[in-house]
């Protein structure tokens, strides 16, 4: 059963949180968040984000009260439901495609009739990876090559656990890391007590880590490393914010264009500069 749970869970995409989550339940059948945690060892200040993504993806139903209690549909219904979402994942990717068609095309038709040489610095504008351990290997990625700074735009750092070794590092190498967060109030109830926890430990492990609260939904989020006015250096991973798919269907894109950098490190900067707070 373990290896049958296991091959599909893969399927689903899911992180390895994710995953254990929803084969515990299916086990318990029905269970507070607090327990949830116990059981599979998932610390409690994600489990609330993970219970939230396997309820938005329809794995898992919420039941109201006082503790709230968290239920997994029946099995077949799990397995309808993945196949649903891969399914409404593609036709708004290909929406989304069909959306920018064409001025994309517009844009970038006329590259055809240039010379090669001026042709190279367009190449590879970006490269596509899912969303979840992809996305963030390509992060931790970022935190292990930057040389100079890191700035990461994000509601809650939720992802922390999975780049925490690879930021250490960053730190220790003196490369300045900002982290530029949703503020609270914009949050679900779970997020924020998640928010709060990632906070206290960034202050508590990661005095050197600068932290601001921008009260602002951005319509994208990400992480830059090594920016450059000259045009010269710089990497990122950026991916549009979507709430209404689950985090385990979107795809993030991954760039080495320096001018592409740039440009969104001088969005960050200026909404550091001018539509932030320090955190509390």
């Amino acid at each position: 059963m373990a290896d049958t749970g296991e091959a599909f869970f893969s399927l689903l995409d899911l992180t390895e949180y994710e995953a254990d989550a929803l084969e515990e339940l299916l086990l318990l059948g029905r269970t507070t968040a607090p327990d949830l945690a116990e059981a599979t060892g998932i610390p409690k200040a994600r489990i609330y984000g993970v219970l939230d993504s396997l309820a938005e993806a329809g794995y898992i139903q919420v039941i109201p009260g006082r503790p709230k209690r968290y239920q997994p549909h029946e099995p077949a219904e799990i397995t309808d439901r993945a196949v649903e979402n891969q399914r409404h994942a593609y036709e708004r990717f290909r929406e989304d495609v069909e959306a920018i068609e064409d001025s994309f095309v517009d844009a970038y038709a006329p590259v055809r009739d240039r010379d090669i040489d001026e042709l190279r610095p367009t190449e590879d504008l970006f490269h596509v990876v899912d969303v979840g351990e992809p996305s963030e290997r390509e992060t931790r990625r970022l935190f292990r090559n930057a040389e100079t700074a890191v700035y990461t735009l994000t509601k809650s750092f939720g992802y922390i656990d999975s780049v925490e070794v690879a930021m250490r590092d960053a730190v220790d190498r003196d490369v300045d890391v900002d982290v530029l967060m949703l503020a609270p109030d914009h949050l679900s109830e779970s997020n924020r007590e998640q928010q709060a926890a990632i906070r206290e430990r960034l202050l508590e492990e990661f005095p050197g880590v600068s932290v601001r609260m921008i009260d602002r939904v951005l319509p994208w989020r990400g992480t830059l490393a090594d920016p450059s006015m000259s045009y010269d250096s710089g990497e990122g991973l950026l991916l549009v914010e979507q709430e209404e798919i689950p985090n385990h269907h979107r795809q993030a894109a991954v760039t080495e264009n320096p001018s592409f950098v740039a440009g969104f490190w001088q969005y960050f900067d200026l909404l550091w500069t001018h539509e932030s707070r320090p955190a509390e």
